[in-house]
């Protein structure tokens, strides 16, 4: 699924940077501890790095 940003509000990203500082940055469905912001990742490859990022949505990707 594509997301489509005009279905969000304009501070989306602040939203969603909120409430991934309130979960402390660990997934709320698996647990996964994930990479905060300005932690060093030039060790870890890209599709590590796309697994520990955390992510903010509605769990049926659905906004309405």
């Amino acid at each position: 699924m594509t997301f489509t940003y005009s279905l969000y509000p304009d501070n989306w990203s602040e939203i969603a940077t909120e409430v991934k500082q309130q979960a402390q940055w660990r997934c709320q469905k698996c647990g996964l501890q994930c990479i905060p912001p300005g932690e060093k990742t030039s060790h870890t490859t890209r599709s590590k790095r796309r697994v520990y990022t955390l992510q903010v949505h509605h769990w049926d990707r659905n906004p309405a």
